[in-house]
């Protein structure tokens, strides 16, 4: 009896292209996931304005997504603005650059809600809610990690104080109640 025609070996056969195919799908699966990695990690490079590479890759370990990213790169420009009551052209253009420079484009839903956050003051629990995300991120964050994160988000905030104040141009171009708004953003990254 030839082995074609074994029923048994016919069945062996059918368990091992079986196998053969699950094994195929899983390794297609595989590059499949490879390929989003790629697609993701130069969204959040273009997003965020992140180039190391070992903060890129924990925020894909964390599922975490572009428009997170983006969220959490306005939200400390914004309250900054907003610091001393109201915000002026000036801090208005500062923070539009940098969302600018952080891939947040006129039209996208991202730019669109930073608009509205600029016409009208966001409620006080969105920065809650921001200093619970870093607090939440920095616990999966290296101390180095966690420096660079604060250090980029920290030096923007900084630039939108700067934007506008002092007097005639001279003396010091960040309130006292934008120094305090920088403070709290760096307490969040304190846990």
């Amino acid at each position: 009896m030839s082995h074609e025609k074994d029923p048994i070996c016919g069945q062996s056969r059918r368990l091992e292209d079986m196998f053969f195919l699950k094994e195929e799908k899983k390794l297609i699966e595989k590059l499949r996931e490879m390929e989003r990695m790629k697609v993701t990690r130069a969204a959040l490079r273009e997003v965020s304005g992140i180039h190391n590479e070992v903060i890129l890759q924990k925020l894909i370990d964390l599922k975490v997504e572009p428009q997170t990213v983006s969220s959490l790169s306005l939200v400390p420009l914004v309250m900054t603005a907003w610091a001393d009551g109201e915000v002026d052209e000036g801090e208005r253009k500062a923070v539009l650059a940098a969302a600018g420079g952080s891939g947040v484009k006129p039209g996208s839903p991202e730019y669109e809600i930073l608009e509205c956050w600029m016409a009208r003051r966001p409620a006080p629990e969105l920065l809650d809610a921001w200093a619970h995300y870093v607090r939440g991120l920095c616990e999966k964050l290296s101390a180095e990690e966690v420096r660079l994160l604060k250090d980029d988000l920290m030096g923007q905030a900084l630039s939108v104080a700067r934007a506008s104040g002092g007097i005639l141009g001279f003396g010091d171009k960040v309130s006292a109640k934008e120094k305090a708004m920088i403070k709290r953003l760096e307490r969040a990254f304190e846990g």
